[in-house]
């Protein structure tokens, strides 16, 4: 048995009787990239963190493969120790679209770095993330844009099932690290359908929900959600790519979602913007300038125990740590926005949870529709 299956069956118990589940209930931490590892340990995040989130392509590129083959692979190279979760590139093909030349055989694009000719095959990326050693390793998928319609949709969905089997196929370390396939299809619900069907027909310890969350309206995004969910199988750990309000997480989760990654929560702190629960706090405002309280006073992370509102507005358009102090309060707050929820789903009160959250965001009940019909899909009306 796997590690991750092991704590599948540990956490199971824990799932209510209607369709939520906490089996893998943690925020991935892509962000974590800009902080090296003993900052986290030291500021308290590790006590809330299950997993940094990593790139192939970004290993791959900066580091290469032989530092981190002599190493030991990325647990011990970044001196980690828990869970790693590495991704495959396939987003990072898209975002470099212009650069790259994507056929059956795999992903032909230039390097951004020197202009080289490199080549990405499924079997590649399996071997790249086997070296790096994650417990969580992504399948290469053919990933198009969100809102694109049309037969290169279909196109891409069929190729990513079969790039999933060259990449079962080429796993070398299958006790040890778990390949999760992704569910693709763009915004058809009949392409999202087909793809989750014949995933599930795989023999995988979790699943992931891709290409959503990229400039589609939030109707269509929960509906797709909502979709991929209710095929995948409820006892493993369902994944959903690229999201990170704190909103959405909170719909996805009752949606049947698990697991999430996103940049986010570091990207808005580099704005000088501090993540709380009604939203966010743009501390670049002169409202700030005398404000003598903290970011959230219900908050213990090292940010919010040490600094004002006042000092991080005085530093914030001038100095660099700025961005890392309001980076690892965010971070935090992620990570007690999904302890909250896994505590709510363990005492069988998130349909309140999920209530009074939505009543601190929009006080006035002045919620989006999209909000509403998402969560009546799954029994849960609005105060």
């Amino acid at each position: 048995m796997s590690d991750i299956e092991s704590k599948n069956r540990e956490n199971d118990s824990c799932s209510s009787s209607r369709r939520y589940s906490c089996v893998y209930a943690s925020w991935h931490a892509r962000y974590f990239k800009r902080f090296i590892t003993t900052t986290v340990r030291t500021t308290g995040l590790s006590d809330y963190t299950g997993k940094h989130v990593s790139s192939w392509y970004e290993t791959f590129a900066f580091k290469g493969l032989s530092v981190l083959q002599k190493a030991g692979g990325l647990h011990k190279f970044m001196n980690w120790k828990r869970a790693l979760l590495t991704d495959s590139g396939g987003f990072q093909m898209v975002s470099l679209l212009e650069l790259a030349e994507i056929t059956e055989e795999g992903v032909k694009f230039k390097s951004p770095y020197n202009g080289s000719d490199c080549m990405m095959t499924p079997e590649h990326s399996i071997q790249i993330q086997n070296i790096i050693g994650a417990d969580i390793v992504m399948q290469l998928d053919d990933v198009v844009k969100t809102t694109l319609t049309g037969p290169r949709v279909e196109e891409a969905m069929h190729r990513t099932i079969r790039w999933l089997d060259r990449c079962i196929k080429a796993h070398q370390r299958p006790n040890e690290q778990n390949v999760f396939p992704i569910v693709q299809g763009g915004l058809n619900p009949e392409l999202r359908s087909e793809c989750a069907n014949q995933l599930i027909k795989r023999e995988v310890n979790g699943y992931a929900v891709g290409g959503l969350s990229g400039g589609e309206s939030k109707d269509e995004f929960w509906r797709m959600v909502h979709l991929s969910a209710n095929i995948l199988p409820k006892g493993k750990p369902r994944y959903l790519m690229g999201v990170g309000f704190a909103v959405d997480i909170v719909v996805c989760c009752a949606l049947g979602i698990d697991m999430f990654d996103c940049v986010f929560p570091t990207r808005t702190a580099r704005f000088g913007c501090a993540l709380v629960r009604t939203g966010q706090l743009n501390l670049k405002q002169v409202r700030y300038r005398k404000d003598t309280r903290p970011i959230d006073e219900s908050c213990d992370c090292s940010t919010c125990k040490a600094y004002t509102r006042a000092y991080l507005h005085h530093i914030v358009t001038a100095e660099t740590v700025a961005c890392h102090l309001l980076s690892l309060h965010n971070v935090a707050f992620q990570m007690k926005l999904m302890r909250d929820i896994r505590r709510s789903i363990k005492d069988q009160r998130f349909p309140e949870f999920v209530q009074q959250f939505m009543l601190d965001v929009y006080p006035d009940k002045n919620y989006p529709s999209w909000i509403i019909n998402s969560l009546e899909a799954v029994n849960i009306t609005l105060k």
